[in-house]
């Protein structure tokens, strides 16, 4: 069911002020993710436009934002240099379709497989992405890497930093926005304190007159509708060779950022987006996109941070962020154009603040060593690269570590029965990190003629499994011995069954201990 606003705490009043709010903040950072990929700014202001009006309308997290981000920007800049602007909105709508796909096979749910201190690393490595993005505002217009170095992954790059009266206006209008949006909820709550703060600031720097950096400085947004437009590139094999791995990296980008900024949101408004809902959507929108002129986006931490600070909490905030940034495009541009630079750094240095994890310093030397390193290599890794890298690194160190640990849970304690056979009872799966514990607790030469196998407290988990059951059923069948296998689980059995020939059918299935239709363990 489509409802514009989620419930008594997200009113309209508070969804349309916090989508102004957005709307406001998302110009100039359409604009630089634009300049970034090697575009035009309408390139990015249509995405902004399009991307989050589609995700706010059919997607599956009420309340988050979308739009052009960096970490896409950074992967087309290089199919922009090579082809061309053309292959880049073909690369777009693949995207899409990959994304679209990737909702209706239920992919969204996979997000689950990221770790807490992954997610930590996540928001840690993004509010200081953010951040050195701010910094690079405080150099002076026109040097190399002002606008490319703000939004490369925070890096800074060749910034000559302002001085004198330029560095200290800039510096006291910063202050005065984060002063205005952190202490105005003291008096007042009708409108947005961001929304407050942006509107002060820039009345201030209108009627005093005072010489400072304004949006209009970055670019013009002036523009008329995006209109319907089919990609100019050769419907081919060697296009879809070219476009296919941007489409790839940029669909798993865009999902990945935008399934944990659903995470995010949902633990800040205790609520619960629809992941393959919200793939399905992302992948709409930048299809859409691709066919109107626009770079493609997906979810953006930092807008929708502004948008939940600021009372957004149902789909009316992004439409009402999506549609004001069209009536930039439209009819306000010169108005928006006079803005501050300032107003909107200090916006994003308290969405700094209020992103960062300040709780992990704490909570750091109390989880285990592993953790605490996973979530400072994914920090590290987001600033230095990328989300999508961070992550993967995050939840493949994560998963080493473990299958380390568990590896370690084997256990094999041997008995004889009253038959005379020799009994080992296994505790703890067994995998390609335990196998060779699994195979060092056995020693076919001093064991009786008949031997069991007893898998009531274990399980065989993967193909390495597999291989140390064959191997070791090769050694007894080698010393002239009998080998049975008994209180398999289900799941066990059926992974075996599956294996065919490379497990001995003996090892399997043996009559006397009922091993086909056990159903302990």
């Amino acid at each position: 069911m489509f409802e514009l606003n989620s419930g008594a705490t997200a009113t309209t009043r508070n969804d349309i002020l916090s989508g102004l709010t957005v709307a406001l903040a998302l110009v100039p950072e359409a604009v630089a993710f634009a300049f970034v990929a090697g575009v035009e700014p309408l390139v990015g202001l249509y995405a902004a436009f399009m991307v989050g009006l589609i995700t706010a309308v059919i997607g599956g997290r009420p309340g988050m934002i979308s739009g052009a981000t960096g970490a896409l920007a950074v992967v087309m800049v290089a199919l922009v240099a090579d082809h061309g602007v053309e292959y880049l909105f073909a690369a777009v709508v693949l995207m899409g379709v990959i994304q679209i796909s990737a909702g209706a096979m239920k992919l969204g749910k996979f997000i689950r497989m990221v770790p807490h201190p992954v997610m930590l690393g996540f928001v840690n490595g993004l509010a200081i992405v953010i951040f050195l993005a701010q910094l690079n505002q405080f150099g002076t217009p026109g040097e190399a890497g002002w606008l490319e170095g703000t939004f490369m992954q925070g890096t800074i790059i060749d910034v000559a930093w302002l001085e004198g009266q330029q560095l200290y206006m800039l510096v006291g209008l910063v202050a005065l926005t984060m002063l205005i949006i952190q202490f105005l909820p003291r008096l007042t709550k009708a409108i947005p304190s961001s929304l407050a703060a942006i509107v002060v600031v820039s009345l201030l720097v209108y009627g005093l007159q005072l010489d400072t950096r304004v949006v209009g400085d970055i670019a013009s947004i002036k523009g008329g509708l995006p209109s319907f437009h089919i990609p100019g590139v050769p419907l081919s094999l060697e296009t879809l060779m070219i476009i296919l791995p941007y489409s790839i990296i940029l669909a798993a980008i865009g999902l990945i950022e935008s399934l944990l900024t659903l995470r995010l949101v949902d633990e800040i408004t205790e609520t619960r987006g629809r992941g393959n809902k919200e793939c399905i959507g992302q992948g709409v929108a930048n299809t859409v996109t691709g066919f109107f002129g626009g770079m493609g986006g997906c979810a953006m931490i930092g807008q929708s941070m502004i948008n939940v600070n600021s009372g957004g909490r149902g789909r009316l905030s992004g439409i009402s962020a999506a549609l004001f940034l069209l009536l930039f495009i439209l009819v306000a541009s010169p108005l928006i154009e006079q803005i501050p630079l300032a107003a909107l750094i200090g916006v994003m240095f308290i969405v700094v603040i209020g992103t960062f994890e300040w709780s992990s310093f704490r909570v750091i030397r109390k989880v285990p060593r592993s953790d605490a390193i996973v979530l400072v290599l994914v920090s590290a890794v987001t600033v230095a690269t990328d989300l999508a890298m961070a992550v993967v690194v995050g939840v493949i160190v994560s998963a080493l570590v473990f299958a380390w640990e568990h590896a370690k849970h084997i256990r094999i304690e041997a008995r004889e029965d009253h038959k005379g056979s020799t009994v080992y009872a296994i505790t703890g799966p067994l995998f390609f990190g335990s196998v060779t514990s699994f195979l060092e607790g056995f020693d076919p030469a001093l064991d009786n003629d008949d031997v069991v196998i007893d898998f009531a407290r274990s399980r065989v988990a993967d193909h390495s499994g597999l291989e140390a059951i064959d191997t070791l059923a090769d050694r007894y069948l080698s010393a002239g011995k009998t080998l049975h296998l008994v209180h398999l689980s289900e799941d066990c059995r059926k992974l075996l069954r599956r294996a065919g020939n490379l497990v001995e059918v003996n090892v399997i299935e043996d009559p006397r201990y009922f091993v086909a239709d056990d159903v302990l363990g």
